[in-house]
């Protein structure tokens, strides 16, 4: 049966998320603060989290970057569950490495729904190797090299990357990215994606960088 772990200190919303998921054949697991879920979570590693920001100690933020971290979580699906549903604080949990984002108040239907969508990307992800001319994305490994050698992303370089290599050849539109990327086609994150591809073609190198495409008024593509 898929585990769920539910981070969050508020004793009814807990208890609602959890009979929700129990009752969509969902194993769940209860934790009130970080500090013992991140004591916990290594010994039987869930199979995704819902981690709410504003928690005892340490926050959810705090969290979530321990969790991108250490190696035996860095690719383990996390959904931010949260008061706060202001611009900034969604696009730092993306940023950070959340999976997706869901702001308080909320459907249970939704929630299910947003589960399901983040567990199925990560089925899909297992097994995958993309290579374009010199570049190579082990999907598995959420590694990515270049000529051979190994550099290193961010959460959101690197998703950003898989997407466009996942379509190599393929004009993408800026809302098809945002979607995909961040979970979002708010054109106002549209900025978020031109730093993305800036700093992600600065760490490719002089020879992989031009194999990213601007395509005018439409979006971005790796290769011809």
């Amino acid at each position: 049966m898929t585990k769920i772990c539910i981070v969050e200190d508020d004793e009814n919303i807990r208890g609602i998320v959890s009979y929700a998921l129990r009752s969509a054949d969902y194993e769940t697991i209860e934790y009130d603060n970080g500090e013992e879920f991140l004591s916990n979570v290594t010994k039987d590693l869930p199979s995704l989290v819902i981690l709410d920001i504003m928690l005892p100690g340490e926050d959810g933020l705090t969290i979530l970057k321990k969790l991108r971290n250490a190696s035996l979580t860095k690719n383990l699906p996390v959904i931010m569950l949260t008061a706060k549903g202001s611009e900034i604080d969604k696009v730092t949990g993306l940023d950070m490495g959340a999976d997706d984002y869901i702001a308080k108040p909320f459907g249970v239907m939704e929630l299910l729904s947003r589960i399901n969508a983040v567990l199925r990307r990560g089925k899909q992800k297992e097994n995958e190797q993309l290579v374009y001319e010199n570049i190579s994305v082990d999907v598995a490994r959420r590694t990515v090299t270049v000529d051979g050698e190994r550099i290193s992303l961010t959460f959101k370089e690197y998703e950003l990357l898989r997407f466009l290599a996942s379509k190599q050849g393929l004009a993408q539109a800026r809302a098809s990215i945002l979607s995909a990327v961040w979970d979002s086609d708010f054109e106002g994150e549209s900025r978020t994606l031109d730093i993305h591809i800036r700093t992600l073609r600065k760490k490719l190198g002089p020879t992989a960088r031009h194999h990213i495409k601007t395509i005018r008024n439409i979006g971005y593509k790796l290769g011809d």
